[in-house]
This record gives structure tokens, sequence and C-alpha cells, in this order.
């Protein structure tokens, strides 16, 4: 295996270390992994970094940590660590297609078969997590959350209905669809309502009848003992059950409890406004944007009240230029700056475009976008919006040891992927000899 293989490199250099770890648990599985630079996401960049891999958990992160010894070290000091790569909106490995429908219960889980060459393709490019959504337009249905490597569906899946993706335009049928969704929501509640109202007048007659023949018996009876037994049976409270909602009403009552994010596709500004015309009164929902970018877009104009809401904004790296002029406009910088959370996907959703996704972030850092604001941007704000920001998306303490290892800065174009840590395992190692 890989990792054994670094492992009898590093003990015949001499590579373990003799020094105190603190806190560090048991041995066991343990691996330090040390480093000339770690972005961490959570508490910014580290120099001389060293971190502690248990299993398949981050352990401790820190600058110069001592380790232990008889724990096993990997030592490289040229290499940059940072979390892996998530690509929360894609359809990579998926080939299914639909028109403009109404199918919030689909699942892209369907779709997903293992062992597909894409995904040990964007291993090797760095890409850990993939929010793999449904085909179509209109209300097209729930995405899976998966790992790119594993030999079934099942090992591969990390989550599934992690948001309901929706295509929305400022159109009439386009938005009906959504007020659809939460009409059927409305009937549905009203059902339960009658159901529950006739539940309880049922009860009501059933704590009469307990009542006048408890007294019945109490006379026949006439012991303590035996009216404290009937005390307690009658004090024994039933429970209501909610008739079950209809196959396509639930994602939506789900929408509307919270229990399921939104992922809405919009083309510009005006749909925007005209989303929360219809989301208004869906106060406890939680939800999402995807905007593609292109040169006639204009998001500027609604950045501001996206900041507002501190919305995760799942945008393209690209520079795009002011509709009916020549003047460039850094969409993503303003959309961060603003106070909104932006993930960026790559701005082709295969192999060539995952391997410049992160050089075409580099141009938008040279051109404003806050270097922090970027590495957020393919790390932690992704895994947040596929529900999976306790996991996934930073270097620090508990979360799962998804590593991948540069041999420079990861947003310069000559920089390249050394190895990949997927769960505290090493799946991919470069080999250039």
């Amino acid at each position: 295996m890989i990792r054994d293989n670094i492992f009898i490199r590093l003990i015949a250099l001499g590579a373990l270390a003799s020094t105190s770890l603190g806190d560090a648990p048991a041995h066991g599985d343990l691996l330090a992994i040390r480093v000339g630079r770690a972005e961490t996401i959570a508490n910014g960049t580290i120099e001389n970094a060293v971190i502690l891999v248990d299993g398949g958990e981050i352990v401790a992160v820190g600058e110069d940590l001592p380790i232990e010894r008889g724990i096993e070290v990997l030592d490289r000091p040229g290499w940059t660590v940072m979390p892996g790569l998530v690509n929360c909106y894609s359809r990579a490995g998926m080939e299914g297609s639909a028109g403009s429908a109404f199918t919030p219960a689909a699942r892209a889980s369907g779709e997903l078969y293992a062992r597909q060459e894409i995904y040990g393709d964007l291993l090797e490019l760095g890409v850990t997590t993939l929010g793999l959504y449904p085909p179509g337009t209109g209300v097209a249905g729930q995405a899976v959350a998966i790992k790119p490597h594993g030999s079934s569906p099942a090992e591969m899946i990390l989550a599934d209905g992690v948001y309901l993706k929706a295509y929305l335009q400022s159109t009439p049928g386009s938005l009906k669809m959504l007020r659809k969704g939460f009409a059927e929501v409305d009937k549905y509640e009203e059902k339960v309502e009658k159901a529950r109202e006739k539940w309880e007048k049922a009860q009501e007659k059933k704590k009469k009848k307990k009542k006048k023949s408890k007294k019945d018996e109490d006379k026949k009876e006439g012991t303590a003992a035996r009216k404290d037994t009937k005390k307690k049976k009658s004090d024994e409270a039933e429970s209501f059950t909610p008739p079950a909602p209809e196959e396509g009403v639930k994602p939506f009552l789900d929408l509307r409890q919270g229990k399921l994010p939104a992922l809405f596709r919009i083309q510009k500004a005006g749909d925007y406004l005209h989303l929360l015309g219809v989301i208004e009164d869906e106060k406890d929902m939680t939800w999402c944007l995807r905007v593609p970018l292109r040169n006639d877009i204009d998001l500027y104009h609604v950045a501001d009240r996206m900041g507002e809401r501190e919305l995760n904004v799942v945008l393209d790296p690209r520079i795009t230029f002011q509709p009916n002029s020549m003047r460039e406009r850094n969409i993503p910088a303003e959309v961060a700056a603003s106070g909104a959370h932006v993930a960026l996907i790559p701005l082709s959703d295969n192999v060539s475009g995952t391997k410049r996704w992160l050089s075409d972030i580099g141009t938008l850092i040279s051109k404003g976008l806050d270097r922090d604001d970027a590495l957020s941007a393919v790390t932690q704000i992704p895994a947040d919006v596929l529900g999976l920001g306790d996991r996934l998306g930073s270097l620090e303490k508990g979360k799962d040891a998804n590593l991948v290892f540069y041999d420079g800065d990861p947003f310069e174009p000559s920089s390249k992927v050394q190895a990949v840590m997927l769960e505290g395992t090493f799946v991919f190692e470069r080999d250039d000899r």
C-alpha cells in the first residue's frame, strides 16, 4: 500500500520523532504529518505545521507540535496541506437526463455507479467530496454527497437528500412549481389538523367512558390499591399519529420544517427577487443559491441583500463584464465582500475543468478575491452546502482526515498535487520518478 511504502522509507531515514506529544491519544494508528505550511481554513495559515491523524480523524493541528517517540511520522517540509476539495454542485459520473418536471422526491443517488474512471481522476486532483444533483430543470429532486472512492454506491455515499435542487426563472411557469409544492403542504397540514381534531374528540369520549367505568369498578372493588392501579392506567395518554404525506409532498414539508435545505438555481437578479416573493413566509426553511456567471449577469444588484441573509452562494471562478461595457467585474469577490458565503465550482464539470479549478480561482485572487475566502470557497462553504460542515472543510480536531498535499501554493498553476489522504488513508501519491 502507498501508506506502508511511505513508512518504510521514513523508518529507513530515521524519521521517527522522540519528543513528547502532550494530549495525544494512545499510539494505535497515530500518524504525524509535518509539512511546511498548512491552510487550516478554521484557524488561518500555520507554518511548520504538524497534523496528527488517528485512524480517519484529525486529533491535533499546530505549529511545530512535539511528537511522542514511537509515533510514525511523514516529514515533508516542502509540502503545503489543505482540506480535501469539495465540489458541491456536480454531475460527475451521472448520465441521466430530464426535462422541466416537478419531481421533488427523485434522488440523484439512484444514478450512482461505483468504480468509474472519472472518480479516480478527480480524487487524484484532490477532490475528496462531491455533491451530485439530479438532472433536469423545474423541481428536479434531491442531491447526494459522496466520496469518489469505493466499490459500491453504499461505500461512496456520505449523506443522501442533502439538498432539493430547483431551477428557477422569473416566469409564471417556473415559479408556479415552487408555489405548487408549498400549496400541497398547506393542504396536507389542513388534513393533519382535521385528523388531530377528530382524534382529540375520540380521546375525549374515551376518557369519559373510562371515567364512568372507573367509578363503577371502584364501587364494586372498594379498595385503595385497585383505585391506584386504575388511576395509573387512565392517566396513560395515547399519542396522535399524523397521516403520512404523499411522496411528492414530503420534500416540501421537510423544507418548511427546516429538515431539508433547498438549492435554487437562478440566472439573474430579478429571479432572486421573485424567489423571495414566493418563500417569504417560509421562516424555518434553509436555502442557498446557484448562479452561473456570464457577461450579462447583474447579480451585483442584489449582492447586499444576499449578504444580509449570509447566504451560501455557488458561483463559477469567472471574471465577467459589466453589461454593455468592457468593465470587468469580480462577482465572487463582490458577493463575498457583501457578507454572503461563496462556494466556487469548476468552470467545466469534468476532469479538465477540475485541473484548472484552483488556477482559475487564482485569477480571481489576483483581481481582488480575498485569499481566505478563496480557500473557504473550495472547502468549508461547499461542505456547509452539503450539510457536512461539521465533518469536512477544515483542518481541525474532530474532523475527517481528508487532506490534499501540494508542492507549492495551491492556487499557482505550476503547483501539483503530491498526495491525497481520504479518511486517514493515503489513496494517491505522485510518482514522478
